[in-house]
């Protein structure tokens, strides 16, 4: 952590420049600059994921390659800070380790699963469920009414944290020729629930954005799809004309149409019933 406070902050303008010199050059040194710069942000939410019996450098080190996939990916001309985009990428790149490190076999598929999986600790010491072993039915049956998913879920989660994983190859029973554990394993191939569970989400986010728009005046929609719901998003310069404003007004309504849409899918997220973070 001394060694990240060396690299000064950045000002907004010459993050905008640095981000710009690197989308449009590719310019090492400035996306150097831009990884370095928000260190500390990668450690600070590194230190987040505490607690899950991997060392904290290399949780770190995970932080850090999912800030460098920001700086990759991030396009200054959006309007937003670099920090803000980051944190998507960092907490991505560490949850993804973190699956990987617990268990060569997934540990779900759907996000609900893995919403679980990063939230059973604090929603156990939230009621305080500290019980060794299974936990009390209340206890269950209210951690899966809070984090939405099935109490069976909750139980099979729980005791999967706190018995870690065993080998695939260890042998059942003492005798010679004994099985081992992955010749008991149910071929769930076949089974294309997780798919369409999968499926439903994505549509009821379709559906969930498609309301939410209708908070936004037709200039703010237009400029709002044109901008952040295209493959190759267009450019401000031909927005500007197309509106007969400056650059700097089409970001303004642009930043000012998303957190609108932000504002009104949170509303519309809690009357369904979904998370926020869905």
């Amino acid at each position: 952590m001394q060694e990240i406070r060396k690299f000064p902050m950045l000002e907004h303008e010459e993050e905008y420049m640095l981000a710009k010199r690197w989308v449009d050059h590719e310019d090492s040194s400035a996306a150097h600059k831009l990884v370095t710069s928000h260190l500390r942000l990668a450690a600070k939410i590194a230190m987040g994921y505490r607690g899950y019996g991997l060392p904290q450098a290399e949780v770190v080190s995970e932080a850090n390659v999912g800030l460098m996939q920001a700086v990759k990916r991030f396009d200054p001309e959006k309007g937003f800070r670099l920090s803000t985009y980051a944190m998507w990428w960092i907490r991505a790149s560490i949850q993804e380790y973190i699956l990987r490190s617990w268990s060569l076999v997934k540990l779900g598929t759907t996000s609900a699963q893995k919403k679980l999986f990063f939230n059973l600790r604090k929603a156990k010491s939230r009621i305080g469920a500290l019980e060794v072993g299974d936990m009390h039915p209340d206890n269950v049956a209210r951690i899966a009414t809070d984090l939405g998913v099935t109490e069976d879920e909750v139980i099979s989660m729980n005791r999967r944290m706190a018995g870690g994983d065993a080998s695939l190859n260890a042998t059942v029973g003492d005798e010679d020729g004994a099985a081992q554990w992955q010749d008991w394993l149910e071929d769930e191939s076949a089974n294309t629930a997780a798919d369409y569970e999968a499926k439903d989400e994505l549509e009821s986010r379709r559906a969930l954005l498609a309301q939410a728009m209708d908070v936004l005046n037709e200039r703010e929609k237009d400029i709002l799809v044109q901008r952040k719901l295209q493959d190759k998003p267009v450019t401000l310069e031909d927005l500007s004309s197309k509106y007969d404003v400056s650059r700097e007004r089409i970001r303004q309504i642009e930043v000012r149409a998303f957190e609108k849409l932000q504002d009104r899918m949170k509303v519309l997220a809690a009357q369904e019933g979904m998370s926020e973070d869905a």
